[in-house]
């Protein structure tokens, strides 16, 4: 099998990935480059538009099989915020400026929201991966990243923050767009990607 790569700025990111990735025998590798991202509602557009960049500045990547993820928080009561933008608001208000917003808010529901694009033979396909849960009132658990404190998805008594990688990994978004790729390639595309 040819190698996969992972290309993303984010070592948490990384280590979700290569967790799942081991769970389904396909070995990734890291590519560290930090990409400017568009300015759009929608991370489908996002992600799709980042990869091509990629492509652009970086010649040698259409020899590579590689993916890019991009995920967001969109919280029910914010009209999606921060949704798309959920990176650059951790940056600015974090936690405690998401907490703020929602003090009086009483609806608190939520989802992350995980979009991977994977190129591979001259083509881009996007996977998806969608968790719900809700935004909690104060930061619970030092794990993870991000607004991972703050979020309790569905049916659990742990925020994100608090579960390991490996429960953490059977909840998540980016778990979800992970293994639909990871099973899309183990299921029925290796013969096709990569001549096996």
């Amino acid at each position: 099998m040819k190698e996969i790569y992972f290309i993303t700025h984010n070592t948490h990111k990384f280590k979700e990935a290569a967790e799942i990735a081991k769970g389904h025998k396909i070995p990734i590798k890291w590519i560290d480059i930090e990409y400017e991202e568009i300015q759009a509602d929608d991370l489908e557009d996002i992600a799709l538009a980042s990869c091509k960049k990629l492509i652009e500045i970086k010649p040698e990547l259409k020899n590579k099989h590689f993916f890019i993820e991009d995920a967001g928080l969109f919280i029910e009561s914010l009209n999606g915020f921060p949704g798309p933008y959920s990176a650059y608001i951790f940056q600015t208000i974090g936690n405690e400026g998401i907490l703020d917003l929602m003090k009086s808010k009483e609806n608190k529901a939520a989802y992350f929201k995980s979009v991977i694009a994977f190129f591979v033979n001259g083509n881009i396909k996007l996977f998806v991966g969608k968790t719900e849960g809700t935004i909690i009132t104060e930061k619970r658990g030092a794990k993870g990243f991000g607004f991972d404190p703050i979020f309790l998805p569905a049916d659990e008594a742990l925020t994100f923050a608090e579960m390991s990688l490996t429960t953490k990994n059977l909840y998540s978004h980016r778990q979800k767009s992970l293994r639909e790729m990871f099973t899309s390639l183990t299921a029925f595309e290796n013969k096709k990607i990569f001549g096996e």
